[in-house]
């Protein structure tokens, strides 16, 4: 800063031009004075060059001690005030040695910044905890401003994002809104920021179901924009469409049974048949009903028991050839009272299950072939096939249960290893028909081996589950 723009400068020219007014002043009044005491005019002016030295020198002293007390003082204030400004809230005055009204101006500026510094470090403090929370969120939160730009995001926040603005939303371009907003949510913004209200409900983005907590964000001048909590709740409404079907199945599956023991229990009880072979009839009808909810019961149990993880398994060697031949003999007197040829081709002597439970890998194979014979008419052949697979990782043994029955729509594929799936159309039960708990069970016990089962089928051409399991060959 140049001295004459200073407040020292100031008073500095201020205070010289004040003395050069008094000394021409005292000139012009002391003029008889000086001729009748300095005859020569040498002395004259030489008087005066003397006066204006030393009324400059004591001016100038002046204005250096109050360039000291004022002027150093306020220019460390203000680079102090500069680099707070810049965001250093650690920069101090340093102390002035100063009673006067500056000592307690850079005092004040001294605390005044040890404050402001306290505040921020707990601003940036609570910054940073709010981050962390968000991180740490498994639900997507998003801020936009009222426009419709966004703000800020949770890593959740970001990818769903990224995700959503890969899709086409044509049928949203009636909101007149930032594209930033992603088009499902496009509508609860509108509503959100032209009504000031929370809405909370549930969007279908392709297979996904959301949830959706969407709030304004005010400020002084009404909303400046809003904050949405996305949660991904597909799997919690496909868990409670299955308990609803669940028990919407349980409850058909038996009232049947619990209708025809009751109403032919009530016959017995009431006489209403007199001859023994209608009674023998309706006992056989009770005791075949019940032994229906039995097994229907304990399929119950078993499958539960299997979802839960409390599965017993007795793991052991396990022959698989030896395992399939003796279901084929099993079934092979079946095959012969329905006509229904059952065929088995095997590839190889011997396949070793290292680690495998003999007696679940037959309730296995009996399921499946209950359903195809079951789906099968005379002199269609049932056949299981066996094969090795190899990947990169394990060698896999293959067991196709193959039939050349009814067959399954490609659309109810993908359900067929739920519970209750015989109540589809495409697949009735015949007279000694399952629990439809079969497949269920199946699948949960092929995975207890670290396998995996596989179904394809044609309606009118058969029906082909495929067990893969790992194993070994011995020749």
């Amino acid at each position: 800063m140049k001295l004459w723009r200073s407040v020292v400068g100031k008073l500095w020219i201020t205070i010289i031009g004040l003395v050069a007014t008094i000394l021409l002043f005292l000139g012009v009044y002391l003029l008889p004075y000086i001729d009748s005491n300095f005859a020569h005019p040498n002395d004259v002016k030489r008087l005066f060059v003397y006066t204006a030295i030393v009324g400059f020198s004591l001016t100038t002293f002046f204005a250096f001690f109050l360039f000291t007390k004022i002027t150093q003082p306020m220019r460390l204030l203000k680079s102090a005030a500069e680099t707070i400004r810049q965001g250093d809230y650690s920069s101090r005055v340093v102390p002035i040695r100063s009673t006067d009204e500056i000592g307690e101006l850079a005092q004040t500026f001294n605390h005044m910044a040890e404050e402001l510094d306290l505040v921020i470090q707990d601003l940036q403090h609570e910054k940073e905890h709010l981050s962390s929370i968000l991180r740490s969120m498994t639900d997507a939160v998003i801020t936009f401003d009222a426009v419709g730009c966004v703000l800020s995001t949770n890593p959740q926040g970001q990818a769903q994002l990224e995700k959503w603005n890969t899709l086409e939303w044509n049928e949203m371009e009636e909101y007149e809104l930032d594209q930033s907003v992603p088009g499902p949510l496009r509508p609860l913004f509108h509503e959100v920021i032209s009504q000031a209200v929370e809405v909370t409900t549930r969007i279908h983005v392709k297979q996904e179901v959301w949830s959706v907590v969407m709030g304004p964000l005010h400020n002084v001048n009404g909303v400046r924009g809003a904050v949405a909590v996305l949660r991904n709740v597909t799997e919690e409404v496909r868990l409670e469409k299955m308990r609803k079907d669940f028990i919407a199945n349980i409850s058909h599956e038996i009232r049947t049974p619990l209708s025809m023991l009751q109403g032919y229990s009530e016959a017995l009880l009431d006489d209403i048949v007199t001859s023994p072979e209608e009674r023998r009839e309706l006992v056989q009808v009770i005791h075949d009903e019940s032994l229906r909810m039995g097994r229907l019961v304990k399929d119950l149990l078993d499958l539960a028991r299997m979802e839960a993880g409390h599965l017993q398994m007795h793991w052991a060697e396990v022959d698989a050839n030896e395992l399939i031949h003796r279901v084929i003999r099993k079934y092979s007197v079946l095959a012969k009272e329905q006509a229904i040829p059952l065929g088995v081709e095997l590839k190889a002597k011997r396949y070793i299950l290292a680690k495998a439970d003999e007696d679940r890998l037959e309730q296995v194979l009996t399921n499946l072939l209950d359903n195809a014979f079951r789906h099968s008419q005379a002199e269609q052949l049932i056949q299981i096939e066996t094969e090795v697979i190899a990947d990169s990782r394990q060698e896999w043994l293959v067991i196709h249960v193959r039939d050349h029955g009814q067959g399954i729509p490609s659309q109810d594929l993908s359900y067929i290893f739920e519970r209750f799936y015989k109540a589809d159309k495409a697949r009735t039960r015949g007279v000694t028909g399952g629990t439809g708990l079969g497949l269920a069970i199946v699948k949960n016990i092929v995975e207890a081996h670290q396998g995996k089962i596989e179904v394809s089928s044609k309606v009118g051409a058969g029906t082909t589950f495929s067990i893969s399991l790992p194993f070994v060959i011995v020749n």
